[in-house]
C-alpha cells in the first residue's frame, strides 16, 4: 500500500482522534502493509505483541483455544478496526488469536513508535480503553447468553449482534456484508457446528433469513430478535 494511502486511515481511526495530523504522519513510514489469505493466521495466541493492526478491507476474527481443543470466537471485526492493541500498550503477548475470514488487507505499527507517541498523548491509552470497555460490554452479553440462554435463542442473538453492528437494509432485509459459515456461527454461539446447521437450515426453511451465495440475508429480523430475547412467536 502507498503511503499517501495509509495516512487517510489512521487519521480517521477514533484512537488517533487526538493527535495532531504532523505526528501520526511520522508514523506512516514505519506502518506496513499485509495482506493475508482466507483462513490465514494473522497472529497466535501467546506471540510478543510487536505490532498494533489496523483492518483495511476484509474481515478478522479473534478466537481463543479452548483446554478441550475448541475455538471460542470473540470477535468479527471490518474495516477500520484496531485488534492487538492492549497487549502493545502492556507489553504481554496477544492473548488471543487473530485470523483473516477472508481475503484481507490490514496496517501494521510496531510497538516502540506507538509506545512513545503514546506518552505524547495519553489520549490513544484512553481512547483504546474506551474501545475495549465497549468489546468487554458485547463480551459480557454474549457470555450471559452462553449459560443461560437456549441454543436457539444465543444463535439468534448471535446473528442480531453482528446485524446490529455491520448489518445493510435492502429491500430483501438485512445483509450481512460478509460470508459467515455455520462453523463460525456455531463457534460464536457456543454450540456445534452439526447443530447451527441445523437451527439455520429449519430458518431457511420457514423463510427467517435466506442465503444469498453464501452471505445471510436476515428476512425477518423482529422474529429473530424476539426469539434471542426469549419472546414466544406471534
Amino acid at each position: 500500500m502507498a503511503d499517501q494511502s495509509k495516512g487517510p486511515l489512521l487519521r480517521a481511526n477514533p484512537v488517533f482522534r487526538g493527535v495532531p495530523v504532523k505526528e501520526i504522519e511520522g508514523l506512516i513510514p514505519v506502518t506496513q502493509a499485509e495482506r493475508h489469505r482466507p483462513r490465514e493466521f494473522i497472529f497466535m495466541e501467546g506471540d510478543p505483541s510487536l505490532w498494533l493492526y489496523i483492518v483495511q478491507s476484509g474481515r478478522v476474527k479473534i478466537l481463543k483455544h479452548s483446554r478441550a481443543g475448541k475455538d471460542v470466537v470473540l470477535e468479527l471485526l471490518g474495516p477500520g478496526e484496531i485488534f492487538g492493541g492492549v497487549a502493545v500498550l502492556e507489553k504481554r503477548p496477544y492473548p488471543a488469536t487473530a485470523q483473516a475470514m477472508e481475503t484481507t488487507d490490514v496496517l501494521k505499527i510496531p510497538r516502540d513508535p506507538l509506545l512513545t507517541l503514546s506518552e505524547r498523548y495519553p489520549s490513544i491509552v484512553r481512547e483504546m480503553a474506551l474501545m475495549i470497555g465497549r468489546r468487554l460490554r458485547t463480551a459480557h452479553e454474549s457470555v450471559k447468553s452462553l449459560a443461560v440462554e437456549p441454543v436457539e435463542a444465543r444463535l439468534a442473538a448471535t446473528l442480531m449482534r453482528l446485524a446490529d453492528r455491520e448489518g445493510k437494509r435492502s429491500r430483501s432485509g438485512v445483509e450481512l456484508p460478509y460470508h459467515l459459515t455455520r462453523q463460525s456461527l456455531a463457534d460464536m454461539a457456543g454450540t456445534t457446528v452439526e447443530t447451527a446447521i441445523r437451527v439455520v437450515s429449519r430458518w431457511l426453511k420457514d423463510g427467517l433469513v435466506v442465503d444469498d451465495s453464501g452471505r445471510l440475508v436476515l428476512k425477518n429480523p423482529d422474529a429473530l430478535r424476539a426469539m434471542a430475547h426469549g419472546e414466544p412467536e406471534a
